[in-house]
């Protein structure tokens, strides 16, 4: 029984190591959405930021963002800017920026001082369907999941016991939704994960739901999706193509004040209506019979 009160206290040891910097180094943890701009503070900066390095890291290593002063990173580098106080700058965040920054200085070529470590964490909110999907009647499925970093060694779960983090979905007007019986709510402590499930009303249209998070009863940052109705021409179906000849039509007449417009035809077509009009003429001529022209020649 000892053994296990001490593996225990030994684990809980090294979980508050993990969450407090296993250097002693400074750590601050801040709490963004996607698409927020960031500020991350240097607070070790000398003056001139010319002696700033900016690192970005993981377990699988580390990368200069920026070194004395210039950015150096070149796949975020339109998003990547130095702050005049030496902070590093990261416009409309994702939830792939999140992970491990740190300020270091460098006076001649030597690393001054400790590091200012920064551990961002990302909220970011997703939905099952495709905006085509959404319509009153459907069943729609929203995530909301914190993208965490504790040197990816601490799970979810470990982290929301020990910093007493709390997801929770709400209304417009602020009200928890999980007291409300039309939304399922189910939280995964597996990947920090806390879905909304509900049938869609044709009031929602328009409607926000907003996903926080709060650490130790205090917001830190909030994620909002906004239903959105496709509108009539995008969920019409195309209309079918037409033709202005119809091999199946019957003609009909043209009435008294119509116009008929003249219309070229090739040499065999005028040569048929040649022979068509000749055939009428002999349809229309009287037959001569005997009697017709014995009676002609009587008179003559």
């Amino acid at each position: 029984m000892a053994d296990k009160r001490h593996m225990c206290l030994l684990g809980r040891t090294i979980l508050c190591a993990l969450l407090t910097g296993i250097s002693g180094a400074e750590v601050t943890r801040v709490f963004f959405s996607s698409g927020e701009d960031v500020r991350l503070s240097c607070n070790n900066a000398l003056s001139g930021c010319t002696s700033t390095t900016w690192f970005y890291g993981r377990l699988s290593g580390s990368v200069k963002l920026i070194a004395g002063g210039v950015k150096t990173d070149t796949e975020r580098h339109e998003r990547l800017s130095l702050g005049s106080d030496c902070s590093l700058n990261i416009k409309k965040v994702t939830k792939e920026d999140r992970g491990r920054y740190s300020c270091r200085q460098y006076v001649n070529t030597t690393h001054h001082v400790d590091d200012a470590r920064v551990f961002l964490h990302v909220l970011h909110v997703s939905s099952s369907s495709s905006q085509s999907e959404i319509r009153s009647g459907r069943s729609l499925t929203l995530f909301c999941r914190l993208y965490y970093y504790y040197y990816d060694r601490v799970s979810c779960d470990a982290l929301v016991r020990f910093e007493d983090l709390d997801l929770i979905w709400v209304n417009q007007a602020g009200v928890n939704l999980q007291t409300d019986s039309r939304f399922q709510i189910s939280f995964s402590s597996g990947q920090c994960n806390i879905s909304l499930t509900t049938t869609l009303l044709n009031e929602d249209h328009n409607r926000e739901w907003r996903c926080q998070l709060k650490h130790r009863d205090q917001l830190k940052t909030s994620a909002t999706y906004t239903v959105k109705y496709p509108t009539p021409s995008e969920t019409k179906p195309p209309s079918p193509v037409t033709s202005s000849k119809s091999a199946s039509a019957p003609t009909q007449a043209a009435s008294a004040d119509s116009t008929l417009i003249p219309v070229g035809s090739s040499n065999s077509e005028k040569k048929s209506s040649q022979t068509t009009a000749a055939s009428t003429e002999q349809e229309t001529q009287t037959p001569q019979t005997p009697e017709t022209t014995a009676t002609q020649r009587g008179l003559n």
